[in-house]
């Protein structure tokens, strides 16, 4: 992650902001705790070791919708500290680090700061190789038409229509008098 002095108008509301700076693959010297690795007037730049990234089956469509976009990148969700812990002032920590479009979509609508970063050409491979075993295409149904739906009342409950003419205009009962209605019960309203 790396903090960084904001130039311009822009300093006036705000005069740091934290971006993510990188996702690299781990290494044995990193360790677990989080790393200053330099700070001067201009910013900061923090290290956080430790973030795994699994690939599920399950997920495979989300992997996919990455991968086939012309550059496919790292989602990571990050938050700001609450309290300082390991600086003089709170720091902004990644939370998650995914490949899946949809990880990133469920984020985004939970309002959490979501960034990305462009996946070494490596990391695009295994990538591709895990959508080709388990990636299935969802089979489109065709949805069916309007008319084949249910009926239902306003309240929800089942309705049905006939087409049976009970009575009304060209019966000969009440011709030009106003509408006739014959509700189920077989009882007669006049309207």
């Amino acid at each position: 992650m790396r903090k960084e002095r904001i130039e311009g108008s822009m300093s006036r509301w705000q005069t740091w902001r934290w971006v993510l700076d990188d996702v690299v693959a781990h290494e044995p010297g990193f360790g677990l705790a989080p790393r200053l690795l330099y700070k001067d007037d201009s910013g900061q730049r923090w290290l956080h070791a430790g973030l795994r990234v699994e690939l599920f089956e399950d997920d495979a469509e989300g992997y996919q919708l990455n991968a086939r976009t012309p550059a496919p990148c790292w989602f990571v969700l990050w938050r700001m500290e609450d309290e300082a812990s390991v600086s003089d002032e709170p720091i902004a920590r990644p939370v998650v680090v995914s490949l899946s479009y949809h990880d990133a979509s469920r984020w985004l609508d939970a309002q959490e700061t979501v960034e990305q970063v462009p996946v070494p050409a490596a990391v695009a491979q295994w990538m591709q190789d895990f959508i080709a075993v388990f990636y299935q295409p969802e089979v489109k149904r065709p949805k069916r038409p309007e008319s084949f739906r249910s009926l239902a009342d306003r309240f929800g409950n089942p309705a049905s229509i006939t087409v049976d003419k009970r009575s009304g205009p060209g019966d000969g009962s009440a011709a030009g008098k106003g509408r006739r209605w014959v509700p189920d019960d077989g009882g007669t309203s006049h309207g």
